[in-house]
């Protein structure tokens, strides 16, 4: 409204959004999405021949060769569900994976939200019960509300580093069998908003909590391809599961979502993920398949998957330029976690546990007790109040913490680190200078 402000544009990293940050995207996935879109590209030379193959197996595999078309199935693409499950068998070391267990949907939300509602029953205490880590995934809160099942929180150990505990997750299902009837336990692995990497150990305490207790594993790994962290890396939920023998593997059932908006690719726009269901009954998992109705998932995602699992090769035309590309991400993100956390360490009123993995840092704020003050005035949570005078005040857009569940005292934010070295220094200064102005206005 021409107000003078003393910064030119916000810079919103309160989401994984790492386009919107600035990142830039994969050429080797732009270029056959491209190809795919206006197939006369396909006599342009001036794409590797690589890309202009991978188009036109993927045109093959539309309907009537064209990205147009509907999907085959209500599933998806039966050849790009080959792919996913080929790429699942490789990535857990020759873990069988069964193309048939692929369902693909727009987005990792609109899968998830699928297996909510077919879990979704009861009032009172029969009503639906997720055992949910706090802090979540900032949408999910919003998510469970929207399809009636109740958050049971668990909390995670901030002085570990945002570590499940086990007797943590037993108090919390006592506590909950009260008032509601908890049928699953939702984990987030790489952790967001925390970066927490879980370790072989904890996977398998988790494994052996859910067969015992009977509840449903809903896995979200959509970060599996951005762990940084020093001697961490990912193991996936199903790998573990399988290498427990057949007391677990054949009957813990298990769900595992993935994406293309988060990691690597982050095509947060195009709005693709998939989940593979484990040991559900046939039933079930058929009623399942039928959910999304007769609207088939979208083609253009589905496409984008298929890239993101099954890049290009050593000896492919685009192999070097696309390993680049992917180096320099892990790279960045890496760097941005450590010097993000030693720059928000050493601020007075903040801490920080270091990340592992993912794209989120989760600082905690000590705020004077004016600031909580005028919050309970106005209404306001502290922490919104927070992020909404820092977006006034530097133009910096954060996420409070709780969006993420946390409705204790200790109050956090969320930030992506997604984003160019250049303009998460810039944020990081603002922040600064906001928080150390927050601190001397009020003491």
């Amino acid at each position: 409204q021409g107000e003078q402000k003393p910064f030119q544009r916000v810079i919103d990293v309160s989401c994984g959004d790492p386009h919107r940050a600035g990142m830039p995207p994969l050429s080797f996935a732009r270029q056959v999405l491209a190809v795919c879109l206006y197939p006369e590209l396909l006599k342009e030379s001036s794409f590797p021949v690589d890309v202009r193959q991978r188009a036109e197996k993927l045109l093959g595999a539309c309907n009537g060769g064209s990205v147009g078309s509907y999907s085959a199935s209500s599933c998806g693409i039966p050849q790009i569900q080959k792919s996913v499950a080929e790429f699942i068998t490789r990535r857990d070391g020759g873990v069988a994976s069964d193309p048939e267990d692929i369902i693909f949907s727009s987005g990792s939300q609109k899968t998830l939200k699928l297996v909510l509602h077919l879990l979704s029953s009861g009032q009172g205490p029969t009503q639906t019960g997720l055992l949910t880590p706090l802090p979540c995934p900032h949408t999910l809160p919003m998510l469970l509300d929207e399809v009636g099942v109740k958050l049971v929180p668990y909390q995670l150990l901030e002085e570990r580093g945002w570590a499940i505990d086990l007797e943590e997750l037993h108090r919390a299902l006592k506590a909950a069998r009260r008032h509601c009837e908890p049928r699953a336990i939702y984990i987030s692995n790489p952790g967001n908003p925390t970066g927490h990497v879980q370790d072989l150990k904890t996977i398998e305490e988790v494994i052996r909590f859910a067969a015992s207790e009977r509840l449903v594993l809903l896995v979200e790994e959509v970060y599996q391809d951005s762990v940084f962290g020093q001697d961490k890396k990912f193991l996936s939920y199903k790998k573990v599961l399988f290498e427990m023998g057949a007391s677990f593997s054949e009957s813990v059932e298990m769900v595992s979502f993935h994406s293309i908006s988060a990691g690597t690719m982050g095509e947060c726009g195009l709005r693709g993920g998939y989940m593979e269901v484990i040991n559900m009954d046939l039933l079930v998992k058929n009623f399942l398949t039928s959910m999304q109705g007769p609207s088939s998932p979208p083609v253009l995602p589905q496409l984008a998957l298929e890239i993101m699992v099954n890049p290009p090769s050593p000896g492919d035309a685009s192999y070097e330029v696309f390993t680049q590309e992917i180096l320099q991400k892990v790279e960045t993100l890496a760097q941005n976690a450590q010097r993000a956390c030693e720059f928000l360490n050493a601020v007075p009123g903040m801490s920080c546990q270091p990340a592992m993995g993912g794209v989120f840092l989760y600082p905690r704020l000590h705020l004077p007790a004016e600031i909580i003050q005028e919050a309970q005035r106005s209404g306001l949570r502290a922490d919104v109040l927070y992020c909404k005078k820092l977006l006034e005040e530097e133009g910096v857009c954060l996420g409070p913490g709780s969006e993420n569940g946390h409705d204790d005292e200790n109050y956090h934010i969320r930030l992506c680190i997604s984003a160019p070295t250049a303009v998460l220094e810039d944020v990081l200064k603002r922040l600064r200078s906001f928080h150390l102005w927050i601190q001397d206005r009020h003491h």
